[in-house]
């Protein structure tokens, strides 16, 4: 499911960081892992000097990822690093593209020109964005922001995913129910007989993993994340549809470059990373 992962290094320690933990998970041991560093420069003799450094911290980085070299692909691209990154996942036809973030929201992504915010706008592939100001732990409390749409649907299908081998975690299912209100208080069984949730846990439960089921009401954006912040979560995944009909790829969706959409939201204000599960629609 996920067979090829590209990091777009930054040079962001909370991203190599991530990096490392879901390394350590069984499901990704396979994984191919490819180590982007993108270089700009001015002349061919500045253009080789650069090379050479980007080289060296791949290296430094794959030592201390204590991962298999034979397993990892350094590539090094020179040019604008918001299309280089869109252009080699696109090369090596990655599953899951992983990216630091500094976390702007709404216009502050454009007037700074966000890299990571540019890519979660354009790619139909599955990211996780993990914030410079966050702290990075090992995996034991996932969550899952379910709803009707088959997006969420498929983030259940990537958590389950992730976590096949690896029995140090429990799933938060969780579902915002906009028929009830934000201090709405339900009893456990209410929670696991919830008409998205029930079938959901069905799921998790034949996977042989942990999982608690949370409903709550109120705003469903600020509520994922008041939720993701109150349990402690390592890390939110969360569906994100590719929105746009294939001839409109090259065009801005204003909607998310202006942050109101709900994944625009949730990867801006979570206090954890975040992964944006996202596959091609057909």
């Amino acid at each position: 499911m996920l067979k090829k992962i590209l990091y777009a290094d930054s040079g962001a320690e909370n991203a190599q960081d991530m990096l490392k933990v879901l390394l350590g998970l069984p499901a990704l041991k396979g994984s191919e892992v490819s180590i982007l560093k993108v270089i700009s420069s001015t002349t061919k003799e500045k253009e080789e000097e650069n090379t050479q450094d980007a080289q060296t911290k791949s290296k430094q980085l794959i030592e201390k990822l204590g991962i298999d070299a034979k397993n990892v692909a350094t590539l090094v691209r020179e040019g604008e690093p918001k299309t280089t990154v869109l252009n080699v996942a696109k090369e090596i036809d990655a599953d899951l593209i992983i990216m630091g973030s500094r976390g702007l929201g709404r216009l502050q992504s454009i007037l700074s020109n966000s890299v990571s915010q540019y890519v979660f706008q354009l790619t139909d592939r599955s990211m996780l964005l993990v914030k410079d100001d966050i702290y990075v732990k090992r995996i034991k409390r996932v969550m899952v922001a379910m709803d009707k749409s088959p997006a969420a649907s498929y983030a259940l299908d990537l958590a389950i995913f992730l976590l096949q081998g690896y029995r140090d975690a429990e799933l938060y299912l969780t579902r915002i129910n906009p028929d009830l209100s934000a201090d709405a208080v339900l009893s456990k069984e209410e929670m696991e007989n919830d008409s998205v949730l029930a079938p959901a846990a069905a799921k998790v439960k034949r996977a042989g993993l942990s999982y608690r089921c949370i409903v709550t009401g109120g705003k469903p954006a600020q509520q994922i994340c008041a939720l993701a912040e109150k349990y402690n979560i390592d890390l939110l995944v969360l569906g994100s549809p590719e929105r746009r009909p294939s001839i409109a790829k090259t065009l801005p969706d204003l909607d998310r470059l202006l942050g109101s959409s709900l994944s625009d939201y949730v990867r801006v204000k979570a206090e954890c990373p975040v992964l944006l599960a996202r596959r091609e629609e057909t």
